[in-house]
């Protein structure tokens, strides 16, 4: 971070910045939570901990930016910036991603976890497991369950 002496201009305003985009055409931002709702749940949230952090550090094909999140004492998240859906895909699809997915998806242990997605493009998306009250998108629009011609992330985004 810039000093504050550094940040203010001449006139001792803060400065003002903005972002160009335009490198970025294929741009998705992702949001997720994790939701611990009970004891045992952290024991998975500890799991899932090492792997984002070994994420991190690595950096996978696509990913620009990930940043940890908090939203409360026992629901945590990140925002996750990739350079396109296919990157994203790709992750989703490989180790460790694909094995938390798995793991979580027989044996949840009372905990909540979600995502949003949005592409710079345009399409929005959701996804929420084991949630027990509506967060973000699902505070205001309807649900919907995830089949058929809706089941993918990228399907949720072309609809």
């Amino acid at each position: 971070m810039q000093a504050a002496d550094e940040q203010a201009g001449a006139s001792g305003r803060p400065r003002r910045d903005s972002v160009d985009l335009s490198a970025y055409p294929g741009l998705v931002v992702v949001y997720l939570g994790f939701r611990v709702g009970r004891l045992r749940g952290l024991k998975a949230l500890l799991g899932i901990g090492r792997g984002l952090a070994q994420v991190q550090r690595r950096m996978p094909d696509g990913l620009l930016a990930h940043e940890n999140l908090v939203y409360g004492l026992n629901h945590i998240g990140m925002r996750q910036y990739w350079r396109d859906l296919e990157s994203l895909e790709a992750f989703t699809r490989s180790d460790p991603h694909k094995t938390w997915w798995r793991d979580f998806s027989r044996d949840a242990s009372g905990n909540g976890f979600w995502h949003e997605a949005y592409r710079l493009s345009g399409g929005m998306e959701a996804n929420y497991v084991g949630m027990p009250h509506p967060v973000g998108l699902g505070t205001f629009a309807a649900t919907r369950q995830p089949q058929g011609p809706f089941m993918t992330s990228r399907q949720r985004l072309a609809s």
